[in-house]
């Protein structure tokens, strides 16, 4: 039986994607902040199975 609240990939990476936060000048910003900050990912990427 699956948990009432299951996140899907598909679904995150429409929200806080890469391609998502490009879409939106405020989404542009904060892949800016992210690199100034010198964080190693600047937006989520989906697993890929082994």
């Amino acid at each position: 039986m699956r948990r009432t609240l299951e996140g899907t990939k598909i679904k995150r990476q429409h929200v806080s994607g890469f391609r998502a936060r490009m879409a939106t000048p405020g989404g542009r910003e904060v892949l800016n902040r992210r690199r100034a900050k010198g964080r190693h990912r600047i937006a989520i990427q989906a697993k890929k199975l082994a």
